[in-house]
């Protein structure tokens, strides 16, 4: 539970070489570069000012690197949060979006001190293919209005409504602002074959900016729309908000949202830079330093903030390698604010909305979404259902519903994946034989020998037993023949189980008793075996009905039977 940075001080790693504090640099300012468009364009977005989003990216941006787990993860604001942090301010306003991202920064402290690092990468892939395809759609949806320049007051929230809001106002297009978006489109898209140095957004953003004000087009703009942007960094002042408990108690589901979320695209992102630099991420460590980010960036009017996977990937190939590259992006980002604030007023609004259509476009998952179609069954559902309730409801109801019929089809297939069969044909010459009767020796009816034969009865069960597999368990008993005087269960294959299953097994057992069937057990494993002992269901029905093997097992039911 040490940050990255304090490793490899203390280590001395050669990462910590001149040359690499030369690469780290130069990638850092790159990064800020990369970052500067983004973070304004994602705070208009988020329906707070454009000079929040600098705020999260330099007070979040900068902690994430000092405190986090990670080499070379750059934290900022993402499109991932747009959704629902419009949402908690078009509701409760700034004081909402403050207490949640406060509360969300706790929970992300808490998730990492608990050592839920490892716990929230088995978060299903459909989920979050799901609720990422969903977000990328919505985000879009939002940019619309501005792109073509609408003239709609007030744009419903919800996706439907936006949607037949902009079909019932399309004569309204304003075509200057339309071209300028649409040119601004080409050159962030067009702009990585001349160079792939510089980010194509910023030279979109100022191209555009610079040609607008030249040519005096009537396009909205930041300062048109916003006024004079502010290029200080104030700590919140909680006297003017008006926060109360009930407030609080309403945006838990929120807060909690926005840390699962915050801390599954951290994680994802330290994952794929990883795989990038060829070494290990501390994933507890991670998730305190975007916690504790959070808070800060919260306190100081900012927004969520959370691994950004894009500058995250800029950074390392650019040569970025330890943590003092993202410190260094997020000073870049405070300079540029003090100095060059003023001037953002000139962007146009359409540029912003191209910056986040293309931000949309990389979100969107498309091939991802596609192949995952080709999938199973059940993973189509948990996919399209997360994908349709996120751009339909809400991304807090898209993935508690995502995530619950995930488990509950993930315990359908771990429920099918325990098998309990009879397996008295492989014993056949261990069984008691009373004589060379025909009768007796008749063979069978689907593997079970009649006579004085299927008075003993083995069963194996291979598979976890838990309470999904608890029903699969009670059905022995209606296969058990009624002359049967023993019956043996093999749980050699049987890993563990819960007290669902044990409850059956203790069912089972009473069932046994009133029909006077001894009941044995062969091969159990640690786990179950110390769950029989400690509830006393070994005490109950004595040591002496538990053996090593199967053989002994059947050697043992013979003489009772003989008996």
């Amino acid at each position: 539970m040490k940050p990255k940075l304090f490793s490899i001080i203390k280590h001395r790693e050669v990462e910590l070489t001149k040359h690499q504090l030369g690469n780290d640099i130069i990638a850092g300012i790159i990064v800020a570069i990369i970052a500067l468009p983004l973070s304004v364009a994602l705070a208009i977005a988020s329906g707070v000012t454009p000079e929040k989003g600098l705020i999260t990216a330099i007070i979040a941006g900068f902690l994430i690197s000092f405190l986090g787990g990670s080499r070379v993860q750059i934290g900022g604001p993402t499109g991932a949060f747009v959704i629902i942090v419009y949402g908690i301010v078009a509701q409760y306003g700034v004081a909402g979006l403050t207490v949640a991202t406060l509360m969300a920064g706790s929970f992300m402290v808490f998730f990492g001190l608990m050592r839920f690092g490892g716990i929230i990468k088995y978060v299903p892939y459909p989920t979050t293919t799901g609720f990422t395809s969903g977000i990328a759609i919505v985000l879009l949806s939002t940019q619309i209005k501005d792109f073509f320049g609408l003239a709609i007051d007030n744009v419903p929230s919800e996706f439907f409504g936006k949607w037949k809001m902009y079909i019932d106002n399309i004569s309204s297009i304003d075509v200057t602002t339309a071209i300028v978006g649409i040119i601004s489109i080409l050159i962030i898209v067009l702009w990585p074959k001349i160079d792939k140095r510089i980010p194509g957004s910023l030279v979109a953003l100022v191209i555009v900016t610079v040609a607008v004000k030249i040519l005096n087009l009537p396009v909205d703009t930041i300062g048109s729309r916003f006024g004079d942007i502010s290029n200080t960094i104030k700590f919140v002042n909680f006297k003017d908000l008006d926060i109360s408990i009930p407030m609080m108690k309403e945006l838990i589901r929120p807060a909690i949202t926005i840390a699962f979320l915050a801390s599954i695209e951290s994680l994802l992102s330290a994952v794929v830079a990883d795989g990038m630099i060829g070494k290990k991420h501390n994933s507890n460590m991670e998730l305190i330093a975007q916690g504790i980010a959070n808070i800060f960036s919260a306190l100081f009017g900012g927004i969520p903030a959370t691994g950004a996977i894009a500058r995250t990937a800029a950074n390392v190939k650019n040569g970025g390698r330890t943590p003092i590259a993202g410190m260094v992006h997020a000073i870049v980002l405070l300079l540029i604010m003090i100095l060059f604030m003023p001037l953002a007023k000139l962007i146009p609004m359409t540029t912003l909305s191209a910056i986040l259509i293309i931000v949309a476009y990389n979100m969107s998952e498309w091939r991802s979404f596609k192949a995952l179609l080709k999938s199973t069954k059940s993973d189509i559902a948990v996919l399209l259902v997360t994908f349709m309730l996120t751009i339909t409801f809400d991304l807090v109801i898209a993935i508690e519903i995502g995530m619950i019929i995930a488990m509950f089809l993930f315990v359908r297939r771990m429920s099918e994946s325990t098998q309990i069969s009879n397996i008295n044909h492989y014993y056949d010459n261990l069984f008691y034989e009373e004589d060379d009767d025909d009768e007796l020796n008749e063979s069978i009816n689907d593997g079970i020998h009649i006579g004085l034969k299927s008075k003993i009865m083995v069963y194996e069960i291979n598979g976890p037993l838990f309470f999904g597999a608890a029903n699969t368990f009670l059905e022995i008993m209606n296969e058990v023949k009624n002359n049967t005087n023993v019956l043996i269960l093999k749980m050699k294959n049987v890993p563990n189980m819960d007290a669902t299953a044990f409850n059956a097994l203790r069912r089972i057992e009473k069932r046994c008793s009133n029909e006077k069937i001894t009941l044995l057990f062969t091969e159990l494993n640690e786990q179950p075996l110390k769950l029989l002992r400690v509830s006393g269901f070994v005490e109950k029905i004595g040591e002496n009905s538990f053996f090593d093997t199967v053989e002994k097992a059947v050697e043992y039911a013979d003489e009772l039977v003989i008996n």
